[in-house]
């Protein structure tokens, strides 16, 4: 049984402290080099993850950028400033936070990925969170991804749906 099999260990319980490369210019690409950089260099099944911000009105913008969408020393408040100037006369708001999560097993890849739409307020609403939460309004809901409480928040999130896939197919596999 596989269950009995997994064990969850980090980065550093596997002696892997250098920066991994995120070169590519997608979620997929990114998530996908960084589980084969720690597949092939450490030979462990592994699993990682790239998320980004997409805004339609920004040919979804800053996406894989969206750490540091204002500059390197990634920096939320900036970047959440710049995405707000930049979206400053656009009526179209609408975007996405988007998860793509990259297991390897055995050589094996499968993605799996998680979103939630929703609108980019105008200016920041609430004190709980990361990122660009305090911009980000979900579709369906009142407040933004700052104003919610963080159980609420992780039941419609895109880390918390790409888990849930990631989860599902491990089951499966089990089973």
């Amino acid at each position: 049984m596989l269950h009995n099999q997994i064990e969850l260990l980090s980065l550093n319980d596997i002696g892997c402290n250098e920066d991994i490369p995120e070169t590519s210019e997608t979620l997929e690409g990114n998530a996908s080099q960084k589980a084969k950089y720690v597949y092939e260099k450490y030979g462990v099944n592994c699993f990682a993850d790239d998320t980004g911000l997409e805004v339609d009105a920004l040919n979804m913008e800053p996406g894989v950028y969206s750490a540091r969408y204002a500059g390197p020393q990634r920096n939320a408040g900036d970047n959440m400033q710049k995405l707000l100037s930049e979206l400053n006369e656009i009526k179209n708001r609408s975007a996405r936070f988007r998860t793509v999560i990259s297991l390897i097993i055995d050589g094996k890849e499968t993605l799996f990925e998680g979103k939630v739409e929703g609108e980019i307020l105008n200016s920041l609403q609430g004190e709980q969170g990361f990122g660009y939460d305090p911009i980000f309004k979900p579709d369906g809901y009142e407040v933004s991804f700052a104003q919610m409480e963080l159980d609420e928040k992780n039941k419609i999130s895109h880390r918390g749906r790409a888990v849930e896939k990631l989860t599902l197919h491990l089951n499966k596999i089990d089973a």
